[in-house]
């Protein structure tokens, strides 16, 4: 269902050259009970200047919002935490300057429990008839539980038990494709039925995981990094901010409450 949901979205952009945002809203506004429907998914669409026009009743929540009202004509900056929702509204303005198509991004984020959770993002610009670029659609996934009924299950489960426990160190292919006793292609399709997630994605998870835990603390930055299995300060914080939006010294004053009224989500 969810392969399903983004391939119908992606060639729905493609095909759809709306005269304007309000032709495209009045068209998809019949949608919206439907969209509502689906729980584990936040979907929107936002303008030229990265700002809610539609958004599902998932986000609405995510948001702190009983309504979708209070939503619209805003951006994720003035949604969200100040040290976070810059980071979210400076991914849509890529999308909406270049043309930037992004697939399948993991991103990390908090639930109300503070927890860390994990959304794959998909983002699309929308062009208008002319061939302008008039606004963006996106939907970020909750990332599903494994898939336990795939044949190599038992094979992959294993390829993960050692990335959880060699994350803090390089890991190469040929010791996960030696684990699974399959090609590399292989590896990387299988793990995308059963995990949802390249087996890179899966490094970069098990590492993030670690990095929220040992961000509660005092532990200095560049130590979090190297018991992260990053080499040096520089390539975590690149790593952290790809996944999160936002630094590793942003991400601990998250976590330790600074403007935290609202929880955080990936949009």
């Amino acid at each position: 269902m969810t392969g399903e949901l983004l391939d119908s979205i992606a060639n729905w952009q493609q095909q759809t050259r709306p005269a304007s945002l309000d032709s495209l809203l009045g068209a998809l506004g019949p949608l919206l009970p439907v969209l509502n429907l689906i729980p584990n998914a936040a979907i929107f669409i936002k303008d030229a200047q990265a700002r809610y026009l539609l958004a599902n009743q998932t986000l609405v929540e995510r948001c702190g919002l009983k309504s979708l009202q209070p939503l619209l004509g805003k951006t994720s900056a003035e949604v969200f935490p100040s040290q976070l929702g810059p980071g979210y509204t400076a991914q849509d303005i890529k999308v909406l300057k270049d043309g930037l198509v992004l697939e399948s991004q993991l991103e990390l984020h908090l639930f109300n429990s503070r927890e860390p959770g994990w959304c794959l993002t998909y983002k699309w610009p929308l062009y208008s008839a002319a061939g302008d670029i008039i606004g963006l659609i996106g939907i970020s996934l909750d990332l599903q539980a494994a898939s336990k009924t795939h044949p190599a299950y038992t094979r992959l489960v294993a390829v993960d038990e050692f990335i959880r426990s060699h994350f803090s160190r390089s890991i190469s292919m040929d010791e996960l494709t030696a684990i699974a006793g399959v090609s590399p292609a292989q590896l990387e399709r299988y793990c995308k039925k059963v995990f949802h997630l390249t087996p890179r994605q899966m490094i970069h998870k098990a590492r993030l995981e670690h990095a929220h835990r040992l961000l509660h603390g005092d532990m200095a930055i560049t130590d979090v990094a190297l018991h992260c299995g990053y080499t040096d300060h520089s390539a975590f914080s690149r790593q952290f901010k790809a996944l999160t939006g936002f630094t590793p010294r942003q991400y601990r004053q998250q976590l330790h409450g600074q403007d935290s009224s609202r929880s955080p989500a990936p949009l």
